[in-house]
């Protein structure tokens, strides 16, 4: 048996965390899958290569028959600055492309562009890392603070106080639904905004 480790440790946990979040998938598959794609010693700028794409390219086939219940929505196509009076808004979201979490524990953040005439899922940021930070809650709002509003079920005080100070305003929907059902009803308000939402429009 080789003596060389398959990863880092900063790949190592970040992989552990993963599988964690993954319903229990076989984390000596996902490490092999893992290899397989980017070839051993798996390090951290290996694993920050990986797209969602290629996430759900390894988590095909053998890996659904492991339960992996793995669905990242498709991100659409965005450039920087194409839809001026644009918000960005982020989702606390678990499963699909839904508004289905909380702030503290969701595993991942859809990142949507929100104009009067369009919405774009722009970006799925994965919780992980931030979970790994001695503080999570100021890591995950570090994670969102180039969004002005982020959608929850339910956060707690303290994680509101520092969503705040990143300059993003935290709403809570405790009945979640779809997230685009969500944006669509901030969509409506755009062209007549109450006076919370024209502050956050500048």
């Amino acid at each position: 048996m080789s003596d060389t480790p398959v990863a880092s440790r900063e790949a190592a946990l970040r992989i552990a965390l993963a599988a964690r979040t993954l319903n229990g998938l076989d984390v000596r598959a996902l490490v092999g899958a893992l290899i397989e794609k980017l070839e051993s010693p798996l390090t951290e700028s290996k694993l920050g290569t990986l797209t969602v794409d290629d996430l759900r390219v390894i988590l095909a086939g053998d890996f659904a028959e492991q339960g992996c219940n793995i669905d990242f929505p498709a991100v659409d196509a965005y450039n920087e600055g194409e839809m001026p009076g644009s918000l960005r808004v982020a989702i606390a979201a678990n499963r699909g492309e839904n508004l289905d979490g909380h702030f503290g524990s969701c595993e991942r953040f859809l990142i949507y562009q929100v104009g009067a005439d369009a919405i774009k899922l722009i970006a799925v940021r994965s919780t992980v890392e931030a979970d790994a930070e001695e503080d999570k809650n100021a890591a995950r709002s570090a994670l969102i603070n180039d969004c002005q509003i982020v959608y929850v079920q339910s956060i707690g005080g303290p994680a509101a106080a520092k969503v705040v100070r990143a300059d993003v305003h935290p709403i809570k929907k405790p009945t979640g639904g779809k997230a685009r059902e969500v944006l669509i009803e901030l969509q409506g308000r755009l062209a007549s905004p109450p006076p919370w939402l024209a502050q956050i429009m500048g």
